[in-house]
């Protein structure tokens, strides 16, 4: 990458705003094994958006409940520490996301496959030694953010890079090299860096591509490439990237088995669809 590549892509990163403090906050009790429910609550208390997201979520048809929540005490009572993180973290992606961008992108179907590839790397890494559920649900939600970066800041580039991946049926993240010099893989480890994520979590999402991860994979690695292959054969949303990879041999074994019969060994998977399409909208 040229000095001036590496200064351009920079720029645009800091011209990214900050991930919200509360979330961070919610993401440090939740790592804490004698957080309470009371801790939790006082922080999402202070913040009035994700208050009113919250309850806009628990009350929705999605859960069915029967009488209406209309506090946070009883929202985290009824939804459980994990799915409170979960939308919390949904919220703060989605508050970040411009709501329009002239390269063309779709944010509503980015936001689905961005969701469902969070949900379906929780699930691999329930079965895959050293992988953190929640650390594998963060990096599933934040793996593609490197293009929303292009689409506010480098949005003509970054509408060409989809327009050849589209007509040649090629990898986005090729097509991007192609047209700009750097992938959104690149851009998205940089401004997780940024954001202060920890360190596994900058480097899976710098590594997304079979040919091209490191031969030591990691459980976390593993878990959010395979559920990003996976959402996207299912048409879980849609990120602009039309290419399916096939699991490499390191992963494969990882998981026990072709992406094909990972995807057979989870069963049902609509859920995880409904529920991203649900945090979409918040």
């Amino acid at each position: 990458m040229s000095p001036e590549l590496s200064q351009k892509l920079a720029a645009a990163v800091d011209r990214m705003p900050a991930f919200p403090k509360s979330v961070q906050k919610i993401l440090e009790l939740t790592r804490d094994v004698n957080c309470s429910p009371k801790d939790l609550v006082q922080v999402i208390d202070k913040d009035p958006v994700v208050t009113v997201k919250v309850l806009r979520v628990v009350n929705s048809a999605y859960y069915s409940l029967p009488k209406q929540i209309t506090s946070i005490n009883h929202a985290v009572v009824y939804l459980g520490f994990n799915t409170i993180k979960n939308l919390a973290l949904s919220i703060a992606a989605i508050g970040i996301l411009p709501a329009n961008n002239a390269a063309g992108f779709d944010g509503q179907q980015y936001l689905i496959h961005s969701l469902a590839t969070a949900g379906i790397a929780k699930q691999l890494a329930m079965r895959v030694g050293g992988a953190d559920p929640m650390d594998c649900f963060i990096a599933g939600l934040l793996h593609d953010f490197g293009k929303v970066v292009f689409a506010q800041f480098m949005p003509q580039e970054f509408r060409k890079a989809l327009e050849i991946s589209q007509w040649n049926e090629t990898s986005l993240h090729l097509a991007l090299r192609e047209v700009i010099g750097a992938d959104h893989a690149v851009v998205g480890a940089m401004l997780v860096e940024k954001w202060r994520f920890p360190a596994d979590l900058i480097e899976t999402i710098g590594h997304q591509y079979g040919p091209e991860l490191p031969e030591q994979d990691t459980p976390m690695i593993a878990c959010v490439f395979a559920a990003n292959q996976i959402s996207k054969k299912l048409e879980f949303g849609f990120g602009g990237n039309p290419w399916i990879e096939e699991l490499p041999a390191s992963i494969a074994k990882r998981l026990g088995g072709t992406r094909d019969e990972v995807i057979a060994s989870l069963g049902d998977l609509a859920p995880v669809f409904e529920e991203a399409k649900i945090f979409s909208k918040i």
